[in-house]
């Protein structure tokens, strides 16, 4: 008969007992497919994607292989772009690194950051808010408001357009700019007499931070006394830059400190 250890049953059942052990942890532990603790990392150049079932990419973040720059990108499951970070987000893009975006279901963008300028929402498009005056329709000679209003910078670019009608004798329309106390002069043209005379005025909003106050004035002068003159204002928005040189120059430091400073109430308008 072979000689059996006479511990070997000892062994035996401590061996069942450590295998009861392993199979009662194992299933206390959570199954692959799920991170209830500590971080997830993908790095050096590593790409995350989660894909629908015919492989289209819904979501996708990483470092792009062609530009370099690390991105995020969230597509419907059509395979159509809906939000991205990063400029190898969209096929042939070519914006700025990191520009942020969200496109609509037609792929148009409905929000981004402006491309040329880093101060600046670039859409939506934003108003202007410029109210009426008594002084709308008016008989003077001298400058006087005919619409007025205070608003933040949202956008890099102002854009006017308005008409103005002169009696006999002409006129005269300016659009003035306040910013910390600064008036800015943007344009001033004459009007002729006995017509409507439109005029459209682009400017990047130089000196002025995102969300800072400026104040804006159209004003109209009558040349001839008892002449009347009367200005009506179609829009008045900002929008983003559409080229590099449209780049307002923003302020720094100190003056960028007193950029975003609440407006001040604007001066009443004086009775003629």
């Amino acid at each position: 008969m072979a000689y059996v250890p006479q511990d070997l049953l000892d062994r035996v059942a401590a061996l069942e007992r450590e295998v009861r052990t392993l199979r009662g942890r194992a299933q206390m532990r959570p199954a692959l497919n799920q991170v209830l603790a500590g971080d997830v990392v993908i790095g050096e150049g590593g790409r995350l994607f989660v894909k629908d079932p015919d492989g289209t990419a819904v979501f996708e973040t990483g470092q792009s292989p062609s530009v370099g720059d690390y991105f995020t990108a969230m597509r419907r499951d059509t395979g159509d772009i809906a939000f991205a970070i990063g400029a190898n987000s969209y096929p042939d893009d070519d914006a700025p690194r990191q520009m942020v975006r969200i496109w609509d279901r037609n792929r148009n963008v409905i929000v981004m950051d402006d491309y040329y300028s880093d101060e600046f929402l670039g859409r939506p498009w934003m108003p202007v808010q410029l109210h009426p005056t008594e002084r709308q329709d008016y008989t003077g000679t001298t400058y006087q408001p005919a619409w007025q209003g205070t608003t933040p910078a949202h956008n890099a670019v102002l854009y006017l357009s308005l008409t103005t009608y002169a009696n006999t004798g002409g006129a005269q329309v300016r659009v003035v700019l306040t910013h910390d106390g600064v008036e800015t002069e943007l344009d001033e043209w004459d009007c002729p007499a006995g017509q409507w005379t439109g005029r459209q005025i682009t400017r990047p909003l130089d000196g002025l931070q995102f969300l800072s106050y400026f104040t804006l004035r159209v004003e109209h002068r009558a040349k001839s006394a008892s002449q009347n003159v009367e200005t009506r204002l179609y829009s008045a928005y900002t929008r983003n830059t559409f080229t590099e040189a449209e780049a307002p120059d923003v302020p720094t430091g100190e003056a960028a400190n007193a950029a975003t400073a609440e407006p001040t109430a604007a001066a009443p308008v004086e009775e003629v």
